[in-house]
């Protein structure tokens, strides 16, 4: 899952091969801004700064400091990351693409919270080799014994993370010792030196060179010698003459052209951007990926996954966002949250939520199937971005673990007797009547009206009421924020097949928050859903309060209520909005009839 590019000028001024990519990290005080200056200053006097990477949404923004050198054997990209929790956008970002990852550790401090936390992090999203700098050895007078017991920690640390190529390196960067060259000083240490480390690691791009080709389509074009199918290859080589797949869809062609930067080709591998042409013409959706016909990708529309959460808003199960992984796009739901992770000491706590730059393990269900591979095989094809649907905020970054067993178990089932011929017989258009409003606006009573009147003209109806489903339906659930999303979320699944039963369903609840009303009609027909904004000022429906309930809010007996400590989100653009300061019962209920005969609902 790359989340930044690095500028155009800076990587064509690089070798396009051997690039190391590596990011630095570690507690504030332990030195590591003077560990990349005095490393570059040594190797590569001339380096310079590199830019910072250009945003869009939905990358992630971040304030990473990213310095380009080289040496004979290699060229590098450090990326500068800050350690305090606040900034974990920062470490993200950077690790998203390096092979490998520094921390920094003062050795008289030892490997505090934030530097286990940074680790947890780095191994999280995928970095498989991790060289530790044990720094200011000058100011613990270069005692072996130091260096010996903050190692012994940390590879502690790292075998509950399963971390096994980890390298421990005793430095003073003040000083320069074990930078590029073995101190005098430590004769004590005879491993490698920072730069060695750093010039003989593993990359990425090699490891990915061995596993079979996926290919995520970004872009399809038409042309003379057929559909031109454009992306980077995220793992693996593609070869004229192969024999691939197209994922999900599973229909079979051969590559009969390759067309890369540098014109036609009989081959190409991961890294580079390529578009391709199949033997037949295929019709091809974006999103789709390439893959060899007999070593296809995972297909799946439930998962669980990792999240990194970013927002000030708290993810809330329940709650709908825009899940990409790479450029596929669907709607994901998180259901259930199954615990959040302390970074620090690797525990698991049960939560019914995340807090910004919290971590947690969930399922995730999607509305479609899409093409993936575990985060641990492939970064780019198993890491995924979230969404905030309603506001195009990036939320979220996260890691897939695995397809649930039980996606692959259920099927739809397909019925002959569908959502149109039941509407028909009862001489209707099945749709949803969404009341929305403050406690005390009248949606009830109003929802109640409309209900007496189309019942009277023997249409087919029926009315999900808050109150009611909360005695049965969702009983167990309270009115947290959590839970109101919930409970939103079950009443729009029941609602939707109701409407598929042929129904016109009235459903009255406060529904405080758009993205579940948006959520709601999403599940439904373009037309189905109607929002119906029951509008009463706070004050009036306080002066109402039918059930007392504004009463207790106000004393403090009853929690997180609507318009007094719980906010309400008005709709923007409902289908329908009624005044029921100016608007007695009976005559709202005549508009939403008036409405419905006009848009076609009901016969005029």
């Amino acid at each position: 899952m790359t989340l930044t590019h690095f500028p155009r000028a800076a990587a064509e001024s690089i070798a396009k091969k051997n690039l190391l990519r590596f990011h630095v990290c570690g507690s504030a005080g332990a030195g590591k801004s003077t560990l990349i200056a005095r490393l570059i200053h040594e190797v590569d006097p001339l380096a310079e700064d590199m830019a910072a990477p250009p945003v869009s949404e939905p990358r992630l923004a971040s304030d990473v400091a990213y310095r380009l050198f080289s040496t004979e054997r290699r060229n590098f990209i450090a990326a500068d990351t800050r350690g305090h929790e606040r900034h974990t956008r920062d470490l993200v970002t950077g690790v998203s693409n390096a092979d490998l990852g520094v921390v920094v550790v003062d050795v008289g401090k030892g490997i505090s919270s934030a530097a286990r936390r940074q680790t947890y992090l780095t191994t999280l999203l995928g970095i498989r080799q991790v060289v530790v700098v044990i720094n200011k050895m000058d100011a613990a007078g270069y005692s072996e014994d130091a260096f010996a017991r903050v190692e012994q920690d940390f590879r502690g640390f790292a075998e509950q993370l399963g971390l096994q190529a980890v390298t421990c390196i005793p430095v003073s960067a003040l000083a320069g010792d074990n930078l590029v060259s073995r101190s005098a000083a430590m004769s004590w240490y005879q491993g490698p030196t920072l730069l060695g480390v750093l010039e003989r690691a593993d990359l990425e791009e090699t490891r990915l060179r061995e596993q079979a080709l996926r290919l995520p389509i970004e872009w399809v074009s038409g042309g003379p010698t057929g559909r031109g199918l454009s992306g980077t290859i995220a793992a693996g080589r593609v070869r004229r003459g192969d024999r691939v797949r197209l994922q999900p869809s599973g229909r079979l062609g051969r590559i009969a052209r390759i067309a890369s930067d540098e014109g036609d080709v009989d081959q190409a591998a991961v890294g580079q951007a390529v578009s391709i042409t199949l033997d037949s013409d295929i019709d091809v959706s974006l999103g789709e990926w390439v893959v060899p016909a007999d070593q296809p990708a995972e297909v799946s529309d439930q998962f669980e996954a990792t999240v990194i959460w970013r927002a000030s808003a708290p993810l809330l199960p329940g709650r709908s966002y825009i899940i990409k992984l790479g450029p596929q796009t669907a709607t994901a739901t998180v259901a259930p949250l199954k615990h959040r992770v302390n970074p620090s000491t690797l525990e698991r706590m049960a939560a019914k939520a995340l807090a910004q730059n919290e971590i947690g393990v969930c399922n995730l269900q999607l509305d479609r199937a899409v093409v993936f591979d575990p985060h641990k095989v492939n970064r780019d094809t198993g890491g995924f971005l979230l969404i905030d649907a309603m506001s195009g905020e990036l939320v979220a970054v996260g890691m897939l673990h695995f397809a649930l067993r039980r996606a692959k178990n259920v099927h739809w089932q397909a019925l002959d007797v569908n959502k149109a011929a039941r509407a028909s017989i009862k001489g209707q258009r099945a749709c949803l009547l969404w009341y929305t409003g403050l406690s005390g606006a009248g949606k009830s009573t109003i929802a109640n009206l409309v209900d007496k009147r189309l019942y009277g003209a023997h249409h087919h109806t029926y009315v999900l009421d808050g109150d009611n489903v909360r005695h049965g339906l969702n009983k167990d659930l309270g009115f947290t924020n959590a839970d109101r999303v919930e409970n939103i979320r079950r009443i729009a699944e029941v609602a939707k097949l109701m409407v598929d039963a042929g129904l016109i369903v009235g459903a009255a609840f406060i529904s405080p928050f758009r993205a579940e009303r948006q959520m709601a009609r999403a599940l439904l027909k373009e037309g189905e859903f109607i929002e119906i904004f029951i509008d009463a000022p706070l004050a009036v429906a306080e002066g109402r309060d039918p059930k007392g309930l504004y009463k207790k809010a106000r004393r403090g007996d009853l929690k997180n209520f609507t318009g007094i400590d719980s906010p309400y989100e008005p709709p923007e653009d409902p289908e329908l909005r009624i005044d029921t300061t100016s608007l007695s019962a009976e005559g709202a209920a005549e508009q939403v009839v008036a409405f419905l005969k006009d848009r076609g609902i009901l016969d005029p």
